[in-house]
């Protein structure tokens, strides 16, 4: 497979925060949902890729050019849609159209307009007054219209009502259907990732904790429950956030070590979201050790 985005060894330091050794990578017509906690780095990592911060070391490619000295060739080529909006909320759509049209060569204004239709945004409307949702569709429409051949967003679902999220995520359904391009998404909202995602990276702490298919996390790891007494020997140590409650126990645990488990414990795939509870609390545990 050929890769729209490659990362490699990525490091960033801010004061007592940083990114180190990020690695991964995301193939061509695929969606790749980029989670972690709060203040894990994934903010950091996508201005990296968008050259918006300076990085200590490593490098990024997208496209297969480099993110530093191609930046210009590269923001051609791609959309960026932010929790945010980052244009002129003072002006409407057609305002806003011309100023973007001369700074990408592949502009397309009959796409851009039929975009706005079918998103229903009125293009007479200040942007500005748009709800968060229609701003989100904005954005994107706007990432459409130029051809974009990958698609960056930064916490899009953010503060979106259901409605508004599903329309965003079949909209990046439709996008990815041309094998040619691609999306990292970064979320909090693990459900999203879970429906539209084919691979999941989680940065944690500033480091990459996995990364690959969705469906090769989902087989990786599980949460085991039953009464601690139950534990066979050496098996604790191989469990990741193990909370002890009055009726017994929680844990996240690789599925390779769930062999020979007694039949008094019990266990179910993890979710992403469990995964990253877990991961928290294994924290917590090594802050109190």
């Amino acid at each position: 497979m050929e890769n729209i985005l490659e990362i490699r060894g990525l490091c960033k330091s801010y004061g007592d925060f940083a990114l180190k050794d990020v690695t991964f990578s995301l193939p061509k017509g695929y969606i790749m949902g980029f989670v972690g906690q709060n203040g894990s780095g994934k903010t950091t990592t996508i201005r990296s890729i968008l050259n918006m911060a300076k990085t200590d070391s490593g490098k990024i490619s997208v496209f297969g050019l480099d993110s530093v000295t191609d930046t210009i060739q590269i923001k051609e080529r791609l959309g960026v849609v932010f929790d945010s909006l980052y244009l002129a909320e003072n002006l409407n759509a057609k305002m806003i159209e011309k100023q973007l049209k001369p700074f990408y060569k592949g502009w397309d204004s009959e796409e851009y307009y039929r975009r706005l239709k079918d998103f229903e945004l009125p293009a007479d409307k200040k942007v500005g007054e748009f709800s968060k949702g229609m701003k989100m569709k904005f954005m994107v429409a706007v990432a459409l219209s130029h051809k974009a051949e990958l698609i960056i967003l930064d916490e899009p679902t953010s503060g979106l009502d259901p409605v508004a999220r599903d329309e965003l995520l079949d909209i990046l359904a439709e996008y990815i259907e041309d094998e040619n391009c691609g999306v990292l998404f970064s979320t909090h909202i693990t459900a999203d990732v879970e429906r539209i995602a084919d691979f999941v990276t989680i940065l944690h702490n500033g480091r990459i904790w996995f990364t690959g298919e969705k469906d090769e996390l989902a087989e990786k790891y599980a949460v085991i429950k039953g009464a601690a007494e139950d534990i066979p020997a050496g098996l604790k140590e191989k469990m990741i956030g193990f909370h002890d409650y009055r009726n017994g126990f929680e844990a996240l645990i690789q599925t390779d070590d769930l062999a020979g488990l007694p039949a008094a414990l019990e266990y179910e795939k993890a979710s992403i979201d469990e995964i990253l509870v877990y991961i928290a609390k294994e924290d917590k545990n090594e802050r109190h050790s």
